[in-house]
C-alpha cells in the first residue's frame, strides 16, 4: 500500500460501530447458517445455491429496506418463499420472524479496546465521532445498549457511507478532509471514500466480512491497515 504523506494528527477523528466498536456479523453469520439449514428441509436445493440467493436478494432489496436486521428478516423470508414457490410453510417463516426479533435484541458486546481507544482520542482533544449506518431504530438501540454514547461528540447514523455522505457531513460541520480521519471494518464503506476525499483512512479488519462489503481489483487510494483498534492512537501520533 502506498506510503501517506507526512502531516499532523487530524483534528476529528471517526469511527465506525457494526464489528469496530462491537460485534456484528458474528451474529448475521449465525442466521446465515440457521436460514441455509431451514431450506435445506423444505428444499433439495444445494447450500451455495441458497448463499447465493439471499446475498442477490439482500443487495436487491437494499434500495428499499437499506442495511440492518429488519431489512435483512425480510429478505431471507422472500428468499424463502421464492425459492420453494411459495410451498414452505408458515411455521417455517415464522422461524425466521423470530431469528430477526433475537437478532434485535441481541447484546451488545464491545471489541477489545473499543472502550479505552476513545477515551484515549478524547484524552488528546480529539474531536470523536460516530459514524455508522443502517436502521435508525436498531443503531439508535446498539448505541445506547453499548454505553458509548456519551463519549462521542457526535453520533451520525446515515443510510449510506460513500463519498457524497461524507463529503455532506464534513460541510455541514465545517470541517476539511485533511483534518478528518475514519477508522472502520470495512473498505468499501469506512476507508476508501474518505480517502478519495483527501482524509486519513484506517482499516480495522474483522475477522468476517460481509460480502456486499467486500473489495476487488486495484485499490485506488492509499489508507493505513491496523491489526486491531488498539494501534489507533499511535498510528494516529506517528502522523
Amino acid at each position: 500500500m502506498p506510503a501517506l504523506t507526512p502531516r499532523g494528527p487530524p483534528r476529528v477523528i471517526a469511527l465506525d460501530g457494526d464489528d469496530t466498536l462491537w460485534h456484528n456479523e458474528a451474529m448475521f453469520s449465525t442466521s446465515y447458517a440457521e436460514f441455509r439449514d431451514l431450506l435445506l428441509r423444505h428444499s433439495d436445493l444445494d447450500q451455495a445455491t441458497i448463499d447465493e440467493r439471499l446475498l442477490l436478494v439482500e443487495r436487491r432489496n437494499l434500495a428499499a429496506y437499506g442495511y440492518g436486521i429488519k431489512g435483512f428478516t425480510l429478505s431471507m423470508i422472500e428468499t424463502a418463499l421464492e425459492l420453494t414457490e411459495g410451498r414452505i410453510p408458515g411455521i417455517a417463516i415464522e422461524t425466521l420472524v423470530r431469528r430477526g426479533r433475537a437478532m434485535l435484541a441481541h447484546p451488545v458486546e464491545l471489541i477489545d479496546g473499543a472502550l479505552e481507544v476513545i477515551e484515549t482520542l478524547r484524552e488528546r482533544d480529539h474531536e470523536v465521532w460516530l459514524i455508522t449506518k443502517g436502521d435508525l431504530f436498531d443503531q439508535e438501540s446498539k448505541i445506547a445498549r453499548s454505553g458509548l454514547a456519551d463519549l462521542f461528540h457526535r453520533i451520525e447514523i446515515v443510510s449510506e457511507k460513500d463519498d457524497a455522505t461524507y463529503r455532506r457531513l464534513l460541510d455541514r460541520h465545517g470541517v476539511a478532509p485533511a483534518d478528518f480521519a475514519m477508522a472502520g471494518n470495512s473498505l468499501k464503506s469506512d476507508v476508501l471514500p474518505v480517502a478519495a476525499l483527501g482524509g486519513l483512512g484506517f482499516h480495522v479488519p474483522y475477522h468476517t466480512t460481509w460480502a456486499h462489503e467486500m473489495v476487488s481489483g486495484p485499490i485506488p487510494h492509499p489508507y493505513t491497515e491496523l491489526a486491531s483498534l488498539r494501534e489507533l492512537p499511535s498510528a494516529l501520533g506517528s502522523r
